[in-house]
């Protein structure tokens, strides 16, 4: 079982920065590689970005590539979404989430939190 508990989000002007945490209990943190995933109102959730065990590979949504970051601390077993340049159409809820290999679905899932862009 792994715990994962989300902090950050609010509301920023188009154009502000943001900065998402993920902070994982439970388990080997170091065994999981993390993902995060949004979903605006009336749409489905879709995938953002993800990291692999190690930090040393992301990959990033069309979307968000080039403006947002993901990265990992496995000392503090949390994980981290840096976001700059938001646009109102980042306006989501943002979930971070977690599996144990890579050809899995993602099996545990923070509680989520708001990310308000206004323009």
């Amino acid at each position: 079982q792994v715990h994962l508990v989300q902090s950050g989000g609010g509301l920023v002007q188009a154009g502000g920065s943001l900065r998402l945490s993920c902070a994982a209990s439970g388990h080997t943190f170091t065994g999981y590689h993390m993902g995060w995933f949004r979903q605006a109102p009336g749409k489905e959730r879709e995938f953002v970005a993800s990291i692999n065990r190690s930090g040393g590979n992301t990959i990033y949504s069309d979307s968000v590539k080039g403006r947002f970051t993901i990265s990992r601390d496995n000392a503090k077993n949390t994980v981290y979404l840096q976001m700059n340049s938001l646009k109102p159409e980042d306006t989501a809820v943002y979930y971070c989430a977690a599996r144990f290999d890579t050809y899995t679905d993602y099996t545990y899932w923070g509680q989520g939190t708001q990310v308000t862009v206004s323009s």
